[in-house]
């Protein structure tokens, strides 16, 4: 009797301690790296007990709902500039902040056609997706590259553009857009039923490095769950799924 009392004493604190231990992290990510981060989660979730709750979006939405006091821990952004931003309103914490991936942008065609930047002013190509450019850091590189390429003025007709890059990647997917400006990342992932191999890869002097930096907000300054999280993305194992997504 007094062994069984014991047996489940030593069972209650057990699982206590993990309950205790175990937290939510909530996680506001740019929309090239919502995947990623999807692939990341049971290999997050296996080492910490921790559970992820995940938010999508253009980085520029994803800042204006933490400055309104959106309840995140933390944010990954699709650029330096907006973490930046939030350390300047002290929404987010500067010793904190490093770059957790550089993407890649690639111009993508979920068809046979091939791809390259001649594509472009072809005149059956009617309609070229980005992501907007004011407010998704993509959007803004694939608007620097038409312009490096001298190609902006002429082809600003054919422009769609979605609030985020997730949003043009689907202008694509669903042949709203015969091209389109997206990561590599979406492109290569293993959900993207559509032609994984058919994309022109911009080459990386065409636009400003895509250094994607993540950061702890405030609000999670307390959150020892949050803390764990950012620690994870700099192991070994969370490298190897950002590497097989495309980022550099």
């Amino acid at each position: 009797m007094k062994f069984q009392l014991r047996l489940i004493i030593l069972i209650f604190l057990t699982t206590s301690v993990q309950f205790v231990q175990a937290a939510e992290v909530r996680v506001a990510v740019a929309a090239n790296f919502l995947a990623t981060l999807k692939a990341l989660f049971p290999v997050y979730e296996q080492q910490t007990g921790d559970r992820l709750i995940i938010s999508g979006g253009s980085s520029g939405k994803l800042f204006a709902q933490i400055i309104n006091g959106a309840p995140y821990d933390v944010f990954l952004s699709a650029d330096r500039a907006y973490p930046d931003r939030l350390i300047q309103k002290t929404q987010a914490l500067a010793s904190s902040r490093y770059v957790y991936a550089t993407g890649v942008l690639v111009l993508w065609s979920a068809g046979e056609v091939p791809v390259d930047k001649i594509r472009l002013g072809a005149l059956d190509v009617k309609h070229i997706a980005i992501a907007n450019p004011n407010i998704a850091p993509y959007g803004a590189a694939a608007q620097q590259v038409l312009q490096t390429i001298g190609l902006w003025n002429s082809v600003k007709h054919k422009l769609v553009q979605g609030e985020s890059v997730g949003q043009a990647f689907h202008f694509v997917a669903s042949g709203n857009a015969q091209l389109g400006f997206v990561a590599l990342s979406q492109v290569l992932n293993p959900n993207n039923n559509h032609n994984r191999n058919n994309y022109w890869r911009v080459p990386a002097e065409y636009y400003s490095p895509l250094e994607q930096e993540g950061v702890l907000l405030v609000r999670g300054k307390d959150n020892p769950a949050a803390l764990r999280f950012l620690d994870f993305l700099k192991t070994d194992a969370a490298r190897e799924v950002i590497a097989q997504y495309g980022y550099l």
